[in-house]
Order: C-alpha cells, then structure tokens, then sequence
C-alpha cells in the first residue's frame, strides 16, 4: 500500500491525458512512483555521500534521473 494521495495519482494520470482510469491502475501507479521515488532516492543519497555531504540536494536527483 503506498503512502502517495490517490486523488493526486488520478489527477497526474487525467493532466497525462488518461480519460477514464480504474481504481486498480491508480492504485498500481502510485505503487510503481513510489518505487521509482525510492529507488532515486538511493541513488542520490549515495552521490551526496560521495561529495561529502549528508544533505541530498536537487542536483544529486537530477544527476541520479540520469543514471
């Protein structure tokens, strides 16, 4: 069970362009980001302790999107 609002999944997926979306999918897409979030998270908090830093910053997830 993810801790991500449902309503702002469906609104995300809606501004996307989805017309009509299952709960189901909602669901299975909040699961999905939150592991997507997780897993960046990761990585930047390893290039942030690679610099010498404790604070993760936007430049370490930007640089870890591209990874």
């Amino acid at each position: 069970m993810t801790g991500l609002p449902l309503a702002t999944v469906e609104r995300i997926m809606r501004t996307a362009g989805a017309d009509r979306i299952s709960n189901d999918a909602v669901k299975s897409a909040a699961d999905r980001a939150e592991e997507l979030i997780n897993t960046l998270t990761k990585e930047a908090v390893v290039l942030s302790k690679h610099a010498g830093r404790k604070t993760v910053t936007s430049e370490d997830i930007e640089l870890a999107s591209k990874r």
